[in-house]
């Protein structure tokens, strides 16, 4: 049996960002139960050198995004970094959901080979669209959710 690089990418991300859309629920919810400034989670940091919540939720969504545009070799929306309370994280996330809703396996299929060239600071980090999927896409966006 076979997976395509549609099964193995977007309904995966997909998943996962509904699992933080739940997970932030949550976290929402008990801070109006307590009476618990929003502020407090949306900026609160698992260890002082790590990046808050609210970072961890804007990479994983650029991630998600950006490997959908990447692997259907589109342009990648831009998405700007103002959200601060969890309304406006729900919606980032539901935006991001419906963004990979809206490619077909057809568009994604096939990419195994693509070239991907990603510009990091340390200079550019070229994959094949499989290699980048499975060895930066996946790590990267499961650590950032989890993190979250």
């Amino acid at each position: 049996m076979s997976i395509s690089m549609y099964q193995a990418s977007l309904p995966v991300l997909i998943r996962g960002l509904t699992n933080l859309q739940h997970i932030l629920g949550k976290a929402q919810a008990h801070a109006a139960e307590k009476q618990i400034d929003p502020s407090v989670f949306i900026g609160a940091r698992l260890y002082p050198d790590m990046l808050p919540l609210v970072r961890q939720v804007y990479i994983a969504t650029d991630t998600a995004k950006g490997c959908a545009a990447r692997l259907a070799g589109v342009d990648i929306p831009s998405y700007p970094d103002v959200e601060q309370t969890f309304d406006e994280l729900h919606a980032r996330i539901q935006k991001t959901i419906d963004y990979l809703k809206g490619f077909d396996a057809a568009q994604i299929d096939g990419s195994e080979a693509r070239q991907v060239v990603l510009k990091m600071r340390v200079g550019p980090i070229e994959f094949t669209g499989q290699s980048y999927l499975l060895n930066f896409v996946l790590p990267n966006f499961f650590f950032h959710v989890t993190t979250a």
